[in-house]
């Protein structure tokens, strides 16, 4: 199967779910976004690290980072390889002595350490499919990748519809407020948003 090329565009907050986060990964040449719920600790390991911050003793990705190159070992790649039930699966694929390891790892943990490493990002078709979003047009002037300050930010979100008012709203209205909430960067709403589109496409 074919694999997407995906970058991290941006990290988002949502003020209407202390503490909620999400990594929002883009699509390489591309206008699909791929948000993530993660947690306030893992949002802040990959600010740290896009943002090339230097903390006073290793955070925990710095120090598997450390580990990994005092003993020689490369991280090539991250691949997004599975949804279920809501939960992404990721994989790290890593290179020693000639010899291509992959490392089971939680999708934002596998994320800080892919900034720290540089290395590239991929998911696959079917993943989009299901959890993706898109958006009208590329973000930035000329539809550019984020740069990395832009990527760190952590914007606050929009005011949101409650659940209950959600299931009251057909399909239009759901979209339009799709819509309205990726303009004002609330993922963490967007993903609550994208679900309830899908389920009642399932339905």
């Amino acid at each position: 199967m074919k694999k997407i090329e995906l970058e991290i565009v941006a990290l988002s907050h949502s003020i209407t779910q202390t503490h909620s986060y999400a990594v929002v990964l883009g699509e390489v040449n591309g206008l699909r976004r791929l948000p993530i719920v993660i947690g306030g600790f893992e949002a802040q390991a990959i600010a740290v690290a896009l943002e090339r911050m230097q903390p006073s003793r290793p955070l925990t990705h710095d120090l598997f980072a450390n580990f990994m190159t005092t003993f020689g070992i490369e991280l090539n790649e991250v691949v997004i390889y599975k949804l279920e039930e809501g939960i992404f699966f990721a994989k790290l694929i890593c290179h020693h002595d000639d010899e291509s390891i992959e490392i089971d790892s939680r999708t934002s943990d596998a994320l800080a350490m892919a900034v720290r490493a540089s290395c590239k990002i991929y998911t696959y078709e079917n993943i989009l499919e299901a959890a993706g979003l898109y958006l009208d047009q590329p973000e930035g002037a000329g539809g550019g990748p984020a740069s990395d300050s832009k990527a760190a930010q952590i914007p606050v979100g929009s005011k949101a519809v409650p659940d209950t008012e959600m299931k009251g709203m057909n399909m239009d209205e759901l979209n339009d407020l799709l819509q309205k909430v990726l303009e004002q960067e609330d993922y963490v709403r967007a993903i609550h948003i994208r679900d309830e589109i899908n389920s009642r496409k399932k339905a």
